[in-house]
């Protein structure tokens, strides 16, 4: 019998643990809502790094498009101003 009455006193961590158990019970749906939507855009949102990345990869391929059109032009009309062809 010992043992039975020992079990009933709480120990400290328990008595915590249940505290802030309650305490959870006292938000209201609304509050509950709001915080689950708020943890959820955060994880979808986009971050800066990754708007950064995008927007330089599609800087990179500009560039490169503009610069082999520039290569291209650049010879033709060196071409067209050959002396000797006269």
């Amino acid at each position: 019998m010992g043992r039975k009455d020992a079990s009933t006193a709480r120990t400290p961590v328990d008595q915590y643990r249940k505290q802030i158990g309650k305490q959870d019970y006292k938000k209201t749906r609304p509050m509950l809502r709001a915080t689950r939507l708020k943890a959820e855009a955060k994880k979808t949102a986009l971050g800066v790094k990754e708007v950064a990345l995008v927007l330089a990869a599609i800087l990179v391929f500009l560039l490169a498009f503009y610069a082999f059109f520039y290569l291209n032009i650049s010879s033709e009309v060196d071409l067209d101003l050959d002396p000797d062809e006269n």
